[in-house]
């Protein structure tokens, strides 16, 4: 088969759509079955050797691919037998497609959606009411997306277990003022869904010396962070780190020495920081909504998301030495044998065929 596929989450900023399509890409070049057609949207983007750049500007695309059907891709993808769209989004085509998708919050909150992400939207109704097929990354996200979207096109597919997540040999300059102190770690983007001013409220309850360190870049939430924050007594908000977007080795550091991970959200679509998490050895705490039962299994201690004093209660066992605390690292670390790449590929593949049978 050949697959045009969407390479355009691996450039800038990685985020986990990135990862995911890196190593779905990666996975699907050593397939001797598959001939990939890599193309690329962004004109920021830099193109390489056998890479197609579609020849419009994305802000201009996607405003046309709201509305119309027009400009289709065939032209340009011409040799393709399937288009995997790999970021909610599919160019208008004539060929069968299949779209990656990894949460619906976007769907079901549009009023709390930047314009953009609105327009993503937009386009991804419009290729399922073509045939497009839908790729979830999880049962919970397959649930929505057939609710939302109308269509039982959907497939649930779960990615693969995070890279590995070396020890750093030193302390980062970014977390000196952190010192050798325990902290509560959230990681991820301020936006709503994370849900990090009500994590600081509730970690101003707690009857202890821990710390709450913030790593992630700034999103939609982030100024009610600040005003949750600057809200709080001196004695809890001088406990408080927020650290913006880190790098790969100040983000290593903090997995590897966190002395419980919180994870607050009110949906998720899969949720790469929990099998991080796990991988490295990190009790988490999280909220029991979207994927986060489905993909944490029993290394995740959960609580109903309303449950301000339940949570509260959970990051204090989780971070005590205790048989809780360390059955939740041995269930984690047994966890991560869920998840396989190759299986994700392998399924991937197979939804493929369904599309081109389908069409």
């Amino acid at each position: 088969m050949r697959i045009a596929i969407d390479i355009g989450p691996l450039h800038g900023h990685r985020t986990g759509v990135g990862t995911a399509v890196a190593h779905l890409v990666d996975h699907l070049s050593a397939d001797t079955d598959l001939e990939l057609q890599p193309y690329l949207l962004s004109f920021k983007a830099k193109q390489t050797a056998g890479q197609i750049r579609l020849p419009l500007p994305a802000r201009v695309a996607t405003r046309c691919w709201a509305r119309l059907d027009q400009p289709r891709a065939d032209r340009w993808l011409a040799a393709a037998e399937v288009v995997h769209g790999t970021n909610y989004v599919v160019p208008p085509t004539r060929r069968p497609s299949v779209i990656s998708v990894y949460d619906c919050w976007f769907l079901a909150h549009q009023e709390q959606a930047n314009p953009d992400v609105v327009r993503a939207g937009m386009i991804l109704r419009r290729a399922v009411d073509r045939g497009a097929w839908i790729h979830a990354s999880s049962e919970a996200t397959a649930i929505e997306a057939r609710r939302l979207l109308g269509t039982e096109r959907v497939r649930s597919i779960h990615l693969g277990p995070p890279d590995p997540i070396p020890i750093p040999r030193e302390r980062p300059d970014a977390l000196a003022r952190l010192g050798d102190r325990q902290f509560v770690l959230a990681i991820g983007t301020s936006e709503r869904r994370k849900r990090h001013p009500w994590l600081a409220e509730v970690f101003a309850t707690l009857d202890s010396d821990l710390h709450l360190v913030f790593a992630g870049a700034p999103g939609d939430d982030r100024d009610q962070l600040l005003h949750t924050i600057a809200g709080l007594p001196t004695s809890v908000s001088n406990r408080i780190h927020l650290l913006g977007a880190v790098d790969t080795e100040t983000r290593s550091w903090l997995l590897h020495h966190a002395t419980v991970v919180a994870y607050p959200s009110i949906d998720e679509g899969f949720g790469f920081p929990i099998l991080e998490a796990q991988s490295v050895g990190a009790p988490m705490v999280a909220t029991r909504a979207g994927s986060i039962p489905e993909v944490g299994g029993d290394g995740v201690l959960t609580v109903d998301a309303d449950d301000r004093t339940g949570f509260a209660d959970a990051l204090t066992v989780a971070s005590t030495a205790g048989s809780i605390r360390e059955g939740l690292i041995a269930a984690g670390r047994q966890n991560l044998d869920r998840f396989s790449w190759q299986r994700t590929t392998d399924d991937i593949i197979d939804l493929y065929r369904t599309a081109l049978e389908d069409a």
